[in-house]
């Protein structure tokens, strides 16, 4: 039998062992519940970019210190954020600014370690252009990209090709040419169709933007209605005998020739025989020539010798009529340079020739008598002239 003694003796022994096993195990317990965090690395190209270019992030040389890395959560600074299960992705910007990207690291002791990077994302410039949709030959088109502008406020340089079908530079590219470099433009016509060109924008920072316009130049139109006037041409002079005289006019300038009328007229002689003078016209681009003698003179009526050359119904009347054309100017040289209306166009000159002044000496050496005589040259010249009115289109 045991003594009081030795049965205390057991029961400290084994509260002390069990003491011993829970302290064992409440240290157990006490490394499981400690949590090691991982170690985040990141390495994000490029820092600055342009408006909707893309950063690339890498944070493969992240640490899990120990076990795994089971995630990675990426919130990019723009309210867009994505979870990876590698440490590799990439993102697009597509609105300026300046961002502070966050990468969140987590192991699977559940500890979690963060790091972040700046992004700056320069803004493209904001390109605003006007420009009149129609316009009419001749006029003039404003361009204006004054209320462009850079969103960070920056200046903007501004390169205008105003045509690609004109090579200015004479570098093999039409549509690289710099022809104003101011914020707007005023671009001439002179002849219907249409003008394609372009304008750069640049921040200097790297950002651009680019337009490309095109103008539709119209034709104008006109009402043309034709009416006939007179052109009359005078001179006067004296001859001696054999002695030419000669003058030019284009009446075609002003309208079609329709018919015309040279009277050459000499001055009275106070003795017989009359003088003879000629009278001649030619007209250049048609090799036409008309010439006359001058006859008629009646010393007991009163009457002077004359000469006359004319023509008549050289050509057809002109068509009233609506046309279309780039330019007044334009329009009537069409009308005039009519192939089957062109006679009497360009330059016409007119000739006297005193050919004989009578009565000639009596004998060689004593004076003359009728060296020569006074003339005068009236030329009339009828004309089927256009008139054109500009009316707007239906």
């Amino acid at each position: 039998m045991w003594s009081t003694q030795q049965a205390r003796r057991v029961s400290f022994v084994v509260l002390m062992s069990l003491v011993m096993a829970t302290t064992s195990l409440a240290g157990c317990t006490g490394v499981l519940d400690t949590t090691v965090d991982p170690r985040a690395s990141l390495n994000a190209y490029p820092l600055q970019i342009q408006e909707g270019e893309t950063v690339t992030f890498d944070a493969r040389d992240s640490e899990a210190v120990e076990g795994v890395i089971t995630s990675y959560t990426w919130s990019f600074g723009d309210g867009l954020s994505s979870e990876t299960i590698s440490g590799f992705t990439s993102h697009t910007y597509s609105s300026y600014g300046i961002f502070t990207a966050q990468l969140t690291i987590t192991n699977d002791q559940g500890g979690t370690d963060d790091i972040t990077a700046t992004v700056i994302v320069n803004g493209a410039p904001q390109l605003n252009l006007t420009f009149p949709e129609v316009i009419r030959s001749g006029d003039s088109a404003l361009l204006d990209a004054s209320g462009s502008f850079d969103p960070e406020g920056k200046d903007l340089d501004f390169a205008w090709d105003l045509d690609w079908s004109e090579d200015s530079d004479k570098d093999g590219d039409p549509r690289n040419d710099i022809d104003a470099t101011t914020d707007t433009v005023l671009i001439p016509t002179n002849r219907s169709g249409t003008i394609t060109g372009s304008l750069h924008l640049d921040d200097g920072a790297g950002a651009k933007a680019e337009q490309v316009f095109t103008l539709d130049v119209l034709t104008r139109r006109y009402e043309v209605s034709w009416e006939t006037i007179e052109l009359e041409y005078s001179w006067d002079d004296y001859l001696d005998q054999g002695e030419e005289w000669q003058g030019n006019i284009t009446p075609g300038l002003q309208g079609r020739v329709l018919d015309f009328e040279g009277i050459l007229t000499l001055d009275q002689d106070l003795f017989a025989p009359q003088d003879n003078f000629s009278l001649s016209v030619f007209i250049v681009d048609d090799g036409y020539k008309r010439s006359d003698q001058t006859s008629g003179e009646n010393l007991t009526s009163n009457e002077s010798a004359t000469a006359t050359v004319s023509g008549q119904e050289l050509n057809p009347f002109g068509e009233d009529g609506i046309f279309d054309s780039d330019s007044e100017q334009e329009l009537l040289e069409l009308l005039l340079m009519d192939a089957s209306a062109r006679a009497g166009q360009g330059d016409w000159t007119w000739s006297v020739v005193a050919q004989q002044a009578d009565p000639d000496p009596l004998f060689e050496g004593s004076p003359d008598p009728d060296p020569g005589n006074d003339w005068s040259l009236v030329v009339l010249v009828k004309l089927h002239v256009p008139k054109l009115v500009e009316i707007a289109y239906e």
